[in-house]
């Protein structure tokens, strides 16, 4: 049986998800709908990927075996006021907007509806984000298997439980801007030190890219990895004592800890 999924909100993390999806073989473009209050955004994706525009919100609520709410958190609860009598309970129901509980979800539609609360980042924008899964009761665990899929097809997915997404906000959905600003820096020390600045950010871009993908193939510690590098007495060593002097580790579990807090002060 074919399976149809339908977007509220087709812009950047919601097209991030439709080209995903489409790259990967899970949908094909006649069974993604989407519904938006900019017209342009439906021509724009039509012509672009061949997907369904709908034009009407209660219809979009209605057609689909999967809805993704991929609006702005302060839209979100309007729009569930407006659809949410119309959703139907064996729907599968993905929330993506940030802040926005489970709680909040169930009152919009009910407590029966399957519900499960997504924090994605921004590298899914190049098919390589990190996205938390947080399902309710309701959900099945044939509901589980295609949220994992949708949000593997961009990226990697986990599932946590709801009280977890607070942390999962302050790391992978924050951590991308403390991860530039580290590319930044490197880049920076590299000028300082006689490198061209497009060939510096090629050289800290690609160093930061590499070192990720050695921790996620490879499975070891990350400590371990860096003992690989150091060798006595060398250049590494000798620049891994320049960061611990400088309190990069404190830094770095700060800036965590900070955005952490401020999500459940927004929450």
């Amino acid at each position: 049986m074919t399976k149809t999924i339908g977007f509220f909100g087709g812009g950047n993390m919601g097209q991030a998800i439709m080209k995903g999806l489409l790259k990967a073989g899970l949908y094909q473009p006649s069974d993604i709908y989407v519904y938006d209050v900019y017209q342009p955004t439906l021509d724009q994706l039509a012509a672009e990927l061949g997907i369904q525009p709908v034009t009407v919100a209660k219809t979009l609520a209605t057609q689909t075996d999967t809805l993704l709410f991929a609006v702005k958190p302060n839209i979100l609860p309007s729009l569930l006021q407006e659809i949410g009598g119309s959703v139907p309970v064996s729907t599968l129901v993905i929330s993506i907007a940030a802040g926005v509980t489970q709680a909040t979800l169930t009152a919009g539609l009910s407590p029966a509806h399957k519900i499960v609360r997504v924090m994605p980042n921004t590298p899914a924008l190049v098919g390589e984000g990190m996205a938390a899964l947080a399902p309710n009761a309701q959900v099945t665990e044939a509901d589980k298997a295609t949220a994992s899929a949708i949000f593997n097809s961009f990226g990697r997915a986990e599932f946590v439980t709801e009280h977890l997404m607070d942390a999962v906000c302050g790391l992978s959905g924050s951590a991308p801007a403390f991860v530039y600003i580290f590319i930044e820096a490197l880049a920076d020390a590299g000028v300082l030190d006689g490198l061209p600045r497009p060939l510096a950010y090629e050289l800290a871009a690609q160093t930061v890219l590499g070192s990720a993908k050695m921790v996620l193939e490879t499975g070891k510690h990350p400590g371990e990895l860096k003992d690989m590098v150091t060798s006595p007495g060398g250049t590494t060593i000798t620049g891994v004592q320049a960061l611990e002097n400088n309190g990069l580790r404190a830094a770095v579990i700060a800036a965590v800890h900070a955005a952490t807090e401020k999500s459940k002060e927004l929450g």
